[in-house]
C-alpha cells in the first residue's frame, strides 16, 4: 500500500479570495494530506480580514510579511523563500499554490524540475503561463460554496453544456488524441491510461474546470465517445477512430 502524499499549501492572500479555501482543501484531499498550510500576507492590512476568519477553522498558519515599501509586493518574495525551504526540507511530496499571480511561474517550473507536482488554484483572471505550468490548475470559481438557498448538493459551477463542449476545438482535440494514443488492439482504451496521457501531455488540465468531477463524466458529456463499465476498469472508445 502506497504512502499518503504530503502536500504543502502556500496561499498568496493578497490576490486570491478566501471563500474558496474549503473547496481547495477538499480537492487536495483527493490527492493526499495537506500537512503544511501557510497563508502569506500583511496581517495588519484590514483587507485580509476575510482570510483571518479562515485561519483557525482550517488549521492554516499565518505568515506575516510587512509591506516595507509602498507599491511593492513583499509577500511574493516571502512565499518563494518559504517554498524553497520546504522543497529542501524533505517533509513534503507535492506543492499547492493558491494565487492568481503569474510571477510565481518560475517557482512552479523550479519545483517541477525537482520532481514535485504543483497543484495550482487561482481566479479566472490568472495569466495563462501560470495556468499552463501547474499540474493541474483549477479555477477557484469552480470550488466556491453554494449560495444560500441553492441546493448544496448541486455543482457549484454549472456544467458546461454538451453543445459548448463539442465546439471547444482544443478540448475535443485533447480528448480524441488521448483516446487514440492509448487505444488497445480491440479499439477500446483504458480510462486510467487516457487520464495518464492527458496528465503527461497537458498537466494543467482538469475536468473540474468544465464542471465535471471525473474525466469519464466529461468524456460522456461530449457524446463523442462510448463508455464501457467493467468490474475492474472503465473503457472508452472513439467511434470515429
Amino acid at each position: 500500500m502506497s504512502e499518503t502524499k504530503r502536500i504543502a499549501l502556500l496561499i498568496d492572500c493578497d490576490n486570491v479570495r478566501a471563500t474558496a479555501i474549503e473547496g481547495v482543501l477538499e480537492e487536495l484531499a483527493t490527492h493526499g494530506t495537506v500537512n503544511v498550510r501557510h497563508a502569506h500576507g500583511d496581517w495588519n492590512n484590514p483587507s485580509l480580514s476575510a482570510w483571518a476568519d479562515k485561519l483557525h477553522p482550517h488549521a492554516i498558519r499565518p505568515m506575516q510579511q510587512f509591506a516595507y515599501t509602498k507599491g511593492k509586493n513583499a509577500t511574493d518574495s516571502a512565499m518563494i523563500i518559504d517554498a524553497m525551504d520546504l522543497l529542501y526540507s524533505g517533509n513534503v511530496d507535492a506543492f499547492a499554490l493558491m494565487t492568481s499571480d503569474s510571477d510565481f511561474t518560475p517557482l512552479v517550473l523550479r519545483i517541477l524540475e525537482s520532481g514535485f507536482p504543483v497543484y495550482g488554484f487561482g481566479e479566472k483572471k490568472t495569466p495563462q503561463p501560470f495556468v499552463d505550468s501547474c499540474s493541474p490548475f483549477i479555477f477557484i470559481e469552480n470550488l466556491l460554496p453554494a449560495k444560500k438557498g441553492d441546493d448544496e448538493s448541486a455543482p457549484v459551477t454549472a456544467r458546461v453544456p454538451r453543445a459548448k463542449l463539442r465546439q471547444d476545438a482544443r478540448l475535443v482535440k485533447l480528448l480524441r488524441t488521448a483516446v487514440d494514443q492509448t487505444v488497445n488492439d480491440d479499439g477500446w482504451a483504458d480510462m486510467s491510461r487516457v487520464g495518464s496521457y492527458i496528465s503527461n501531455n497537458n498537466p494543467s488540465f482538469s475536468p473540474v474546470n468544465y464542471g465535471y468531477r471525473r474525466l469519464s463524466d466529461l468524456l460522456k458529456a461530449t457524446e463523442f465517445f462510448k463508455i464501457d463499465h467493467q468490474e475492474s476498469r472503465m473503457l472508452v472508445r472513439d467511434p470515429k477512430s
